[in-house]
């Protein structure tokens, strides 16, 4: 009888190890400043609440690893930060859930681009010109005076790759925010932009990674550069007196994705509705300097806090808002023809 029972209590606990395993969700981020401003509004408090283990994982943005997951059904993931044009080609792809957004919150308390079928708009971030205020005299205003190397001598930070940079030189050369991707779509425009990115290209110190452009300026290896407001703001956070130009910032969301597949499907609709909420998405602008998608947050925050986001009136009014469908549709060809550009 005692080995019956024996049996039964093991065979009990092996059909138990699977709940167990459900109770820790991996999330995947970009980490840095974001990563640890998530970690303190969302992942920290959501394992108070749902008794559930986050795993923090950081990438940069590899779509291809979760398209090897989701074609060998080897899901590892189960919550995905992605940018904007991911989140549309990924569910084209049929590489993402189609969420549920009665387990999410009420859609009409979102910015209308936070909704989307395969994914939550989680914050707004800026693209933005950044520099120190420590080594520069007088301030640049906007994307004319970051082309202009003769009146501020020095190298100039951009990220490698035509996403931004193109806009940016259109806007550099006289084509206002609002009719940048009107002249862009054009073959006109686009010979425009690239011949006008080629004045600069002596001058420019290529970044890959977010942490790059505020290390630079503190280093002293370039003048200028673009970043991630966040990024800057996190800098700012200790101490370094560097700052931004918002005029001609592009603006755009991230938002949470859940990979075809994932073991914690129902889990991850929990902690997506836990971060939208608006208590949550206040606390995590607090942190960090990225607009909440959730509009009822707004009202929860100081004027200090608000005056710093990409969303805040003044910096938005001369901005340019990221079009998601005409990077889908233009640009694979942009991207390889900047590379053929940048290896001349």
């Amino acid at each position: 009888m005692r080995r019956i029972t024996v049996v039964a209590a093991a065979a009990a606990a092996l059909l138990a190890l699977p709940a167990l395993a459900q109770m820790q969700l991996t999330i995947v981020n970009f980490g840095g400043a974001n990563g640890a401003a998530q970690k303190k509004a969302y992942f920290e408090p959501f394992e108070k609440s749902a008794g559930v283990k986050v795993v923090a994982v950081e990438y940069n943005g590899e779509q291809a690893k979760i398209k090897a997951m989701v074609e060998t059904r080897k899901v590892s993931w189960d919550l995905v930060e992605v940018e904007s044009p991911d989140v549309n080609r990924g569910c084209d792809e049929g590489l993402f859930e189609t969420l549920d957004w009665a387990k999410v919150g009420n859609k009409a308390d979102f910015q209308p681009a936070a909704v989307h079928a395969c994914g939550v708009g989680t914050f707004v971030w800026s693209t933005v010109l950044a520099y120190d205020a420590d080594k520069l005299k007088a301030a640049p205003k906007n994307w004319a005076d970051f082309w202009d190397v003769k009146k501020v001598p020095g190298k100039r930070g951009m990220r490698k790759g035509a996403r931004y940079n193109l806009e940016f030189a259109l806007m550099a050369d006289g084509v206002p925010p609002a009719e940048v991707y009107k002249v862009l779509a054009t073959p006109a425009g686009a010979d425009r932009a690239f011949r006008k990115l080629g004045e600069l290209k002596p001058h420019i110190q290529w970044w890959e990674a977010g942490a790059q452009p505020p290390q630079f300026l503190v280093a002293g290896d370039v003048a200028m550069t673009t970043a991630y407001n966040g990024r800057i703001d996190a800098a700012q956070r200790e101490g370094r007196n560097l700052a931004i130009a918002w005029t001609g910032g592009i603006y755009d969301l991230d938002y949470w994705v859940i990979p075809k597949g994932s073991p914690n499907k129902e889990l991850a609709h929990k902690f997506i509705a836990h971060a939208s909420g608006a208590d949550a998405q206040a606390e995590y602008a607090r942190n960090i300097s990225y607009g909440p998608t959730n509009n009822k947050a707004l009202a929860k925050l100081d004027a200090k806090v608000l005056e710093k986001l990409p969303t805040a009136p003044a910096n938005a009014k001369d901005a340019l808002q990221f079009d998601i469908r005409f990077w889908a549709d233009q640009g694979e060809a942009l991207e390889k023809r900047f590379a053929s550009w940048a290896a001349q």
